[in-house]
């Protein structure tokens, strides 16, 4: 099934062709992203970054939620979700969220804007998981940085078409290299926290290297007032037709 994260409407009619599929859904990772991006628009008109990374997801969660917790009263166990963050949200903009200003072109700053988005992404986790304990849904919500990983998520970080691009990627992987990790190594940390026993229960944490890293996660990443603040402007941007 299709799925672009950067078109609302293509979240809608892939959570629809899912629903209808009338199967069981025990795990969701959020995990599509885009990086240091020229400034674009979504299909939607959302900053790029911000649309794809966080508003893309927002909405795809919420729609599935129903059946995570469906799964999960049905055959009396936990259903979880995965929210792929980065080390690169202490990168955000210094007032956290461009609230006023979310797709703005003036004074965007790619490196800034992706920052932003991956903060959005643990304190989605942060509030989602707040509402779910209040619940007392048996869904469990987590957030992790997955590590520099080898992939072409970087293709951004110069401008391609031209030879700085060549070099600008040579000298990235050059730089990196000796720390950087294959797709399955990236991938490990999400797989823990999707399946691993020993997390049973635990929700509204940020992980990193498969293991719990709060102590990596800046303040900003536990703000709840920001936290609900960013879900009430996430609905509004998800509710978009």
């Amino acid at each position: 099934m299709a799925l672009d994260l950067a078109s609302l409407k293509s979240v809608r009619a892939f959570a629809a062709d899912y629903l209808r599929l009338n199967r069981p859904l025990h795990v969701l990772v959020n995990n599509a992203g885009v990086m240091l991006c020229p400034f674009m628009l979504t299909a939607d008109g959302y900053e790029n970054q911000f649309g794809t990374n966080h508003v893309g997801h927002f909405l795809l969660t919420n729609l599935l939620l129903p059946k995570l917790k469906e799964t999960a009263q049905q055959e009396g166990t936990e259903t979880r979700i995965v929210l792929v963050s980065s080390m690169g949200h202490k990168l955000a903009y210094p007032d956290a969220i461009r609230f006023d200003a979310i797709n703005a072109k003036e004074g965007y700053d790619s490196i800034k804007a992706y920052g932003q988005s991956k903060l959005a992404n643990i304190l989605h986790a942060r509030e989602l998981a707040r509402r779910l304990k209040e619940e007392g849904a048996a869904v469990t919500v987590n957030a992790l940085h997955p590590g520099v990983i080898h992939t072409n998520l970087s293709r951004h970080i110069v401008p391609p078409g031209t030879i700085w691009h060549t070099l600008g990627q040579g000298a990235y992987y050059l730089l990196f290299q000796w720390f950087m990790k294959t797709i399955p190594q990236g991938a490990a940390t999400s797989c823990f926290l999707a399946a691993h026993p020993s997390l049973a229960g635990v929700s509204g944490a940020y992980f990193g290297d498969s293991r719990e890293a709060e102590s990596e996660a800046n303040d900003l990443s536990r703000d709840m007032q920001l936290a609900g603040k960013l879900w009430d402007l996430s609905e509004q941007m998800a509710s978009k037709e």
